[in-house]
Order: structure tokens, then sequence, then C-alpha cells
């Protein structure tokens, strides 16, 4: 299997290259159009690669799909903690339960009824 996901990402970081390659040359970037531009009196421009202006679009479409599942999975972490909360109090409850139960016996014979405990390493 990690060969396999090597081989993947050569094969990833192989057409990276060679979408650089072929597309090296300049563009301009434009954060507004020439005619408002001209109206503002400001052309906020830069000038960069192709490629690389391929690979930040890339970036930031991942980035902002990345933000937009997290907070749409916003409502399956809170009732997740909300279960994980849950069920501690109620794993309490039933050790506070347990140990009432056995209160006026036997120690012996508690200990005997109690659940065996994992060990703890």
């Amino acid at each position: 299997m990690r060969i396999l996901r090597t081989a993947f990402w050569g094969l990833v970081a192989l057409c990276l290259v060679i979408l650089g390659l072929a597309n090296r040359g300049m563009v301009t970037l434009r954060v507004l159009p020439e005619g408002l531009s001209g109206l503002f009196g400001v052309s906020p421009d830069i000038d960069m690669p192709l490629y690389a202006v391929i690979l930040i679009g890339v970036a930031l479409g991942l980035m902002i799909g990345f933000l937009w599942e997290w907070l749409r999975e916003h409502k399956y972490r809170a009732a997740a903690r909300r279960r994980a909360r849950d069920a501690e109090r109620l794993e309490r409850e039933v050790d506070r339960l347990r140990h009432e139960k056995h209160e006026g016996d036997d120690e012996v014979l508690a200990l005997l009824d109690a659940p065996a405990q994992p060990a703890r390493g």
C-alpha cells in the first residue's frame, strides 16, 4: 500500500511539473476590470506565471471546500460531544449505584460481584 501511495504522489508531482513547464508564460492578474479601475483611479495588478495562478486557484478552492465542510459538520461534532458527555455521566451513575448496592455487604462479596476492571498500564 505504501508503494502505491508513493507512486500516486510521484505521479501527481510529475503532472504538476509538466503543468508548470507548459504554462510558464506570464499573465497579469487584475483586481478590478479596466473600466472600474479607471473610475476608481486604482489598478492593483500583479504579473505571475500561469501555472502559479492555476495552483493558487486550486489551493484556495480546496481551503474554501475544507472550511465549508468543517462548518457543515458542526452539528455532527456537537452531537458526538453531547453523546460522549452523556455516556460518561451514565458510567459515573452506574459506578455510584454499584457502590450503593454493596454498601453494607462484606467487602469480599462486593469485590466478587463487581465486574472486572481492565488493567491500566
